[in-house]
């Protein structure tokens, strides 16, 4: 077919060709001509791309086309050839805990906006992040003091760790989620990891903490903390340095230990001084004898 320079533009065949513009293919299904495969592959090869370029060109040209710069361009439909992924159907997102409460509850999830509205400056701002309106009460200059606040109550230093604690409260339920997330896909692991975990504190609960009790076969050795030794070779600044320190850290402690003594912490014993005074009966007992005592010397005094 190559030789004849007036091949036909239109390809016949048994069975049509399946032409792809989309992704610019062309399948060609009608069985090998085992006869001309086998007499000159070369040119049987050749025939079958000169066959599929012929009829992509004709599906090319009877496409709509749009001007440019360039010359015509045709526009491309979208393809019609269902192409495999390269990679695995993602698996399904497994819920959080509160997602689980609100799918039971009926609780409608409702996405909060990423600005408000600030009434003092008149503009949107971000509710989160730089400049965000959760941080309002630790920037503005001035701030209002509840009347039952102690004396170094400090407004901005109250808002600023409550913010923190938000943060480290979503921290520590994003890694519970995780843990979950990972115990539902694989439970497996994470019952293995579960026994490793109970079997390592098992080790050290005894009173040798585990030193002299009897191994597992194939049981592996607990990593613990290795300790680092300074160098014995120090410059004269870094060996300074090291002992001012430790000095710093000695005065440190012996002020935590050193404790000025209390005003009721004196040579006499008040305690046991007012029970052996009152005969085992109490202070009170003593100043109502003192103040009755009292009251019948002004009476006696009076009828002199």
């Amino acid at each position: 077919m190559l030789q004849n320079s007036n091949a036909s533009v239109t390809v016949e065949k048994e069975t049509p060709l399946e032409v792809d513009s989309g992704f610019l293919s062309v399948t060609d299904p009608n069985p090998i001509d085992e006869e001309s495969y086998n007499e000159n592959l070369e040119q049987h090869l050749q025939s079958l791309a000169r066959d599929g370029t012929q009829a992509l060109l004709a599906s090319l040209f009877s496409l709509p086309t749009s001007s440019s710069p360039d010359g015509p361009l045709a526009q491309l439909p979208p393809p019609t050839t269902q192409l495999p992924r390269a990679k695995p159907l993602p698996k399904p997102k497994p819920q959080t805990k509160w997602e689980a409460f609100a799918a039971a509850k009926g609780i409608q999830h409702k996405k909060r906006d990423k600005k408000v509205w600030d009434e003092e400056r008149q503009e949107w701002v971000n509710r989160w992040g730089r400049d965000g309106k959760n941080k309002q009460i630790e920037e503005q200059w001035i701030t209002e003091v509840p009347l039952n606040a102690d004396a170094d109550y400090d407004p901005r230093k109250v808002a600023s760790d409550a913010r923190k604690a938000r943060i480290a409260k979503n921290a520590k339920q994003h890694a519970q989620n995780v843990a979950r997330a990972i115990a539902s896909a694989n439970p497996r692991e994470a019952r293995k990891q579960e026994i490793e975990k109970t079997l390592a504190t098992t080790r050290i609960s005894t009173a040798s903490m585990g030193r002299f009790d009897k191994k597992l076969e194939g049981e592996k050795k607990i990593r613990g903390v290795k300790r680092k030794f300074d160098p014995t070779e120090k410059s004269v600044a870094d060996e300074a340095k090291a002992s001012v320190a430790l000095l710093s850290k000695m005065e440190s402690d012996a002020r935590k230990t050193r404790r000025e003594p209390q005003a009721e912490e004196s040579v006499l014993n008040t305690r046991k001084a007012i029970r052996v005074a009152s005969k085992g009966r109490g202070g009170l007992a003593m100043a109502k004898e003192a103040t009755a005592g009292k009251r019948r010397g002004g009476k006696r005094g009076g009828k002199r």
